[in-house]
């Protein structure tokens, strides 16, 4: 189900559909640096994570991390949206995007997109968004979306610390 449409992308529902692009996404060495490592290693798995994950967070939040497609392109080039995590009192905005696709705005694009939407469609008031400490691009584009640097916080089940940012 397509929830948002921008100038250059789609935002869609994530679908077991979606298990080869999520392989990818999860296996980039850069999502396993910044947001850890899954451990799904085939496309069966990739499947169930889906399930368990995204589809999940759809029924149960009415929200959750969405497919980003350009739209004149029907391959997969990320991830953006929000996130109900434990440990946090809030809703927190993420999103990642396949090497090739990065650094051409689109994270931008979608994640100021999110934000309308959870704020006049969802009426979610409080927006946050975490990152790892190292991951210094993601703290710049949360800052042009808005955000701020509030603390450092270390999550449940969490072995390493976070940098939590707050919507100004």
């Amino acid at each position: 189900m397509e929830i948002l449409e921008t100038e250059n992308l789609t935002i869609s529902e994530i679908n077991t559909g979606d298990a080869e692009f999520i392989l990818e996404l999860l296996n980039d060495p850069d999502w396993i640096r910044f947001i850890g490592d899954r451990g799904v290693r085939t496309k069966k798995e990739a499947a169930r994570y889906i399930l368990a994950k995204h589809v999940k967070s759809y029924l149960k939040f009415g929200f959750g991390l969405y497919r980003v497609k350009l739209k004149n392109n029907e391959h997969p080039i990320g991830i953006c949206g929000l996130v109900k995590r434990d440990g946090l009192d809030d809703v927190d905005i993420g999103f990642a995007f396949l090497p090739a696709f990065r650094r051409n705005g689109y994270a931008y694009e979608s994640a100021t997109a999110m934000l309308e939407y959870a704020k006049d469609v969802l009426e979610i008031e409080r927006i946050v968004a975490i990152t790892s400490l190292d991951n210094e691009n993601s703290g710049k584009l949360l800052e042009k979306l808005g955000l701020r640097f509030d603390k450092i916080i270390r999550l449940p089940n969490d072995d390493k610390e976070s940098r939590l940012y707050v919507l100004a």
